[in-house]
């Protein structure tokens, strides 16, 4: 069953330059959908929805946490 959850990325300045929404997406079975997002040269953040399997989710949310962003979750589990 595939879930979608809404998040805001807030990246620090060191990781505004890397790929780190197409490394997600090539290491876990997770679609990113952005929403929004503002990026300059120092920090940068996005909303999106990360659509997947449960599990393929909670492993990204922790990967991307691992890496330094800061993952805040902004409304309910939406099954699709």
């Amino acid at each position: 069953m595939s879930v979608s959850v809404r998040v805001r990325l807030v990246f620090p300045d060191e990781l505004v330059r890397e790929p780190v929404l197409a490394r997600l997406s090539r290491t876990f079975a997770v679609e990113p959908n952005v929403r929004r997002a503002s990026v300059d040269e120092s920090s940068g953040w996005i909303v999106c929805e990360l659509e997947g399997a449960a599990a393929e989710i909670d492993a990204a949310i922790a990967w991307l946490q691992e890496t330094g962003v800061r993952v805040e979750l902004l409304g309910d589990v939406v099954e699709s």
